[in-house]
């Protein structure tokens, strides 16, 4: 039974828009425009940095936080990163984009509102008070 109950929070949360995917190392291949999309709209969802190679071989380390992806056109979709060396936020075209590499852990890996919830439990039933969930160091 406890299996079956795994399955229904996992399914309740890819309806609610959480995909649990280990994507710390991935580097997808960006041969076509359909390619190059589904990356970059995974690494918008990636909580982690990432590197991000341009077509005139500069590299970029960072994290992204925003994306314009509404456009058919990949010249008028853009990605926007914070840049791990300063404080500057770059917009980055998708055309510009060489290679990317999902090169930072993700801090949300293993992370849900379930598993929150079981800590806290456990914390509770040890009779602890003032509980509370500590985040990780990011290292």
């Amino acid at each position: 039974m406890p299996e079956q109950k795994t399955t229904d929070l996992e399914a309740q949360d890819e309806k609610l828009g959480f995909v649990h995917e280990n994507l710390q190392g991935w580097i997808p291949a960006l041969a076509t425009d359909e390619e190059t999309r589904v990356a970059l709209e995974k690494a918008f969802d990636y909580r982690g940095d990432l590197t991000i190679t341009l077509k005139d071989g500069t590299k970029i380390d960072g994290y992204i936080f925003d994306r314009r992806s509404d456009s058919s056109n990949l010249n008028e979709c853009l990605v926007r990163v914070m840049p791990k060396d300063g404080p500057a936020r770059l917009s980055i075209r998708y055309s510009d984009i060489a290679a990317l590499a999902f090169t930072g852990k993700d801090t949300a890996a293993g992370k849900s509102f379930e598993a929150w919830v079981k800590k806290y439990n456990e914390k509770k039933a040890r009779g602890e008070k003032n509980i509370g969930i500590d985040a990780e160091p990011l290292d």
